[in-house]
């Protein structure tokens, strides 16, 4: 699985982005799929993660509420959809898969930036 991630771009505090991570290949519907997020100078993080059917979601708790994670196994795509932004949510976000046995998120696309004016 290669994953592309897409969708960023420079907003306003308060305004609202929807990423994309488009994965290759014929078995996304078995991966996990997570987004995680770097600013400058800072760790990267957990952002959100979706379980490969789709049935449990878990969040970064400062983020329960303005962020929602979604996916689309017949399109082969994950998706992050962000709220509100403060500019705070200023990162380059990346999308991961693992296989949904295994424990560790060992697959990355290359990040999308997010910039948002205060």
């Amino acid at each position: 699985v290669q994953l592309q991630a897409s969708g960023g771009g420079l907003v306003q505090a308060g305004d609202s982005l929807r990423l994309s991570c488009v994965a290759s290949g014929r078995t996304f519907s078995t991966y996990d799929m997570a987004w995680f997020r770097q600013a400058p100078g800072k760790e990267r993080e957990h952002v959100a993660t979706m379980t490969y059917r789709g049935r449990t979601t878990s969040y970064a708790d400062s983020l329960k509420g303005r962020f929602t994670i979604s996916r689309d196994n017949a399109k082969n795509t994950a998706y992050l959809q962000m709220n509100s932004l403060k500019p705070e949510d200023t990162a380059i976000y990346h999308c991961a898969a693992k296989f949904f046995m295994n424990n560790d998120y060992n697959l990355w696309g290359q990040g999308t930036q997010v910039t948002v004016s205060s």
